[in-house]
């Protein structure tokens, strides 16, 4: 009797200490889920502390356009109260230098995340194309895939790199978007007094300059060539449609078929990334206040917008070749007034004295 009870105590034991592996391994791998999951990484740095609001800002840091980002950052940061954090995405390459950027300049004190974007999502998706190879970076696709970012929020903003913010993040923040639609966008059909310059530059206003009308999936598409277009590196995002919607299985769609048929090329006025936006979002996005898009500044070396104009725009955009860091380039003193100088070194203005 006295060996059976030592018997059935080891056996007790045993399965004690079982249990407490299992548990141990389960807590082990719910953990890890938490801290990587699908093509994303969190590279968080910045110690933060649960706030009741918070104003999302989703914004790309590629290594050879840092301080474009930076400059965005700095903008929108000096002229806000509220709490803002900026998901900063690059490639992992660039995730040091984006760190030191922020870390040793006037940007420390900032709220951020760093986001890892992993290039082998867009796999079979992305045609090679040699008229604007700048326009395949990897970095221009992070606005299809927003959901994989798992930033948990309801709202989000998501601005190119080429942008200053002169207003207040906010008033951009709090705009009311319509039943059922995912996201808000400046029409190209919204601001008379662009209207001039765009007609200069050749600038395209229409679905006519983004898709090929020649090809018959383009027609089925059932969309009037002559409908406005929008630009996508300016948005407020609603998630939770969004999601219900599968805007990103929708944008991967689009590639896809691009890639089989050629429905658009970045020969054309989009590039790649603005005509699978247009498809989508045609007759189903909330339009954003024109003052908080002004753009076009990157068309044209010659064409600008009167100064009591710009005091106006709460937000400017360099879309287009000619970039406000380059040159040559308009209203560049605008831009200039957030740059901040890169650390590392490797990030520097052109300039007529320069001789860089």
């Amino acid at each position: 009797m006295a060996l059976l009870r030592k018997i059935n105590q080891i056996l007790v034991m045993l399965l004690v200490l079982m249990l407490y592996l299992l548990l141990h391994s389960s807590l082990l791998r719910a953990s890890s889920r938490h801290q990587i999951s699908g093509q994303w990484k969190k590279l968080g740095d910045s110690p933060m502390k649960e706030i009741d609001r918070v104003i999302p800002v989703v914004i790309c840091a590629s290594e050879e356009r840092m301080g474009a980002t930076m400059a965005t950052i700095n903008s929108i940061h000096s002229n806000t109260n509220a709490n803002v954090l900026f998901y900063i995405v690059t490639l992992r390459d660039a995730v040091t230098l984006t760190r030191r950027y922020i870390e040793e300049t006037q940007l420390k004190g900032i709220k951020y995340k760093i986001l890892e974007f992993n290039p082998m999502v867009l796999k079979g998706k992305v045609k090679p194309d040699s008229a604007r190879p700048d326009l395949l970076h990897p970095l221009n696709f992070v606005r299809f895939y927003l959901p994989m970012l798992e930033v948990n929020h309801e709202r989000v903003i998501y601005l190119d790199d080429d942008v200053i913010v002169q207003g207040d993040i906010q008033d951009l923040f709090e705009i009311k978007l319509k039943p059922q639609h995912a996201a808000a966008f400046a029409t190209d059909c919204d601001l008379p007094s662009t209207h001039e310059m765009v007609r200069s530059v050749g600038m395209q206003t229409t679905y006519m300059g983004f898709l090929d009308y020649r090809k018959q999936e383009v027609k089925d598409l059932g969309i009037n060539p002559n409908d406005c277009s929008f630009n996508p590196g300016v948005f407020v995002a609603d998630m939770r449609e969004w999601k219900k919607q599968k805007i990103t299985k929708q944008l991967q769609k689009c590639m896809e078929d691009n890639l089989k048929l050629n429905i658009y090329s970045s020969a054309m006025a989009g590039g790649v990334v603005t005509p699978p936006m247009l498809i989508v979002f045609h007759g189903k996005y909330t339009v954003l206040d024109p003052i908080w898009h002004v753009r076009h500044l990157g068309w044209s070396p010659d064409s600008g917008y009167p100064e009591s104009f710009l005091r106006k725009a709460q937000l400017l955009h360099w879309n287009g070749p000619f970039k406000p860091w380059g040159y040559p380039a308009v209203h560049t003193e605008r831009w200039e007034k957030w740059f901040i100088p890169d650390p590392s070194g490797r990030f520097s203005l052109m300039r007529p004295e320069s001789d860089n």
